[in-house]
C-alpha cells in the first residue's frame, strides 16, 4: 500500500459526525463521540458493549449509529475498515524505506542513527523521565513481571525478562497467540505488573492481556509511540518511545529497547542488595554446572 493511497483514504466517518452530530440528542451525541474517538475498539466491540462505555442502552447505540448515516454497526465497521485500510506488511514498509534511501551505505546509517537519537531525545524529556520513574516504583514491589509484545517485540519480551529474573525479578513473557497465549496468561497473579510494548493497532491479543491484567489489578507500564490508542487510554503509566516508521517506513525497534533497558537498570540500581544476590547466585550455579577443574 503505497503513501499516496494511505493520503487519500475519505474519512466517511469523520465527515458525517462534523456534519450530523450538533443536531443529535445528547444521549446520541456522547454515542457519535465514542464511535468518532475510539474507533479501533469500535472495530471489535458489540452494541451492548458500546452501550456500556457510553452509559446508555444498545438501542441507543444503534440508533446513534443509523442517525450518522449507516445501515447498521455492521456497515458502520465496513466502512471504519476501509479507511484503516490493509496494515502494511515487513516487505511494503521495508520497500517504502530503502525506497526513500540513496543507494549509499551513509543513507542507511544516517537513517538508523537520526530515529535513535531522536527517541533518546524524546526519552531524556521530562515527562518520560517523569514515568520510568512511577514505573520503577511499581516494578520494585512486584511479584513478578509480565512482559506482552507480539512479533518483533516479542523477541524484546523474552530478552528482557531473562534480564529481570537476572536482577532478581522473576519475569514471564506474553509473546503468543491463541491458545498458547492464554496459557501463557494464565500464570498471571495479583501482586504482578505487567509491561506492554504495543502501538496503534488493539489487536485482541493485547487488548486481552491488558483486560486479563485489569481483572487482576495489575498496574499497566505502556511503551508505545501512539498515545491516544485504545492501550493507553488504560495504561497506569505511558512512556512515550518514538519508533519512526512514519509514512510507511520501517519502525525501529531498538528504541524500545533503550527504554527496557532504562527500565531494568533502574530498578537493579534501586534494588542493588537483591540485584547482587542473586546474580552472586546464578554464578554459584553456573560454576556447578561446569566440568570439575574448569573454571
Amino acid at each position: 500500500m503505497s503513501r499516496n493511497s494511505i493520503k487519500s483514504r475519505v474519512d466517511v466517518l469523520g465527515e458525517r459526525y462534523r456534519l450530523r452530530a450538533p443536531t443529535l440528542s445528547s444521549g446520541l451525541q456522547a454515542v457519535a463521540r465514542y464511535i468518532h474517538d475510539h474507533r479501533e475498539v469500535v472495530l471489535d466491540a458489540t452494541a451492548l458493549e458500546i452501550a456500556r462505555a457510553t452509559n446508555t442502552s444498545d438501542a441507543t447505540v444503534v440508533r446513534a449509529v443509523q442517525a450518522l448515516g449507516f445501515a447498521g454497526l455492521r456497515d458502520l465497521k465496513t466502512t471504519l475498515n476501509a479507511w484503516f485500510g490493509p496494515a502494511m506488511n515487513s516487505e511494503e514498509k521495508m520497500s517504502a524505506t530503502v525506497s526513500e534511501l540513496s543507494c549509499d551505505i551513509n543513507s542507511g546509517i544516517d537513517f538508523v542513527l537520526s530515529g535513535h537519537k531522536h527517541a533518546c531525545d524524546a526519552l531524556s524529556e521530562p515527562h518520560n523521565r517523569e514515568a520510568v520513574a512511577k514505573a520503577v516504583t511499581h516494578l520494585i514491589g512486584a511479584r513478578q513481571v509480565a512482559l506482552f509484545g507480539i512479533n518483533a517485540s516479542g523477541i524484546l519480551a523474552d530478552y528482557s525478562a531473562r534480564l529481570f529474573t537476572r536482577i532478581g525479578i522473576p519475569a514471564v513473557t506474553l509473546n503468543r497467540s491463541g491458545i498458547a497465549l492464554a496459557e501463557q496468561l494464565i500464570r498471571l497473579q495479583r501482586g504482578d505488573v505487567l509491561i506492554m510494548m504495543a502501538q496503534k493497532s488493539a489487536h485482541r491479543e493485547g487488548m486481552t492481556a491488558l483486560k486479563e491484567a485489569k481483572r487482576l489489578g495489575m498496574p499497566v507500564i505502556l511503551l508505545t509511540n501512539a498515545l491516544d490508542s485504545a492501550f493507553a487510554k488504560q495504561a497506569d503509566v505511558i512512556i512515550n518511545v518514538p519508533r519512526g516508521g512514519e509514512n510507511g517506513r520501517i519502525p525501529l525497534h531498538g528504541t524500545v529497547l533503550v527504554c527496557l533497558e532504562m527500565l531494568i537498570l533502574s530498578v537493579a540500581s534501586a534494588t542493588s542488595s537483591r540485584t547482587v544476590k542473586t546474580m552472586k547466585r546464578i554464578q554459584d550455579l553456573n560454576r556447578s554446572l561446569k566440568p570439575s577443574g574448569k573454571k
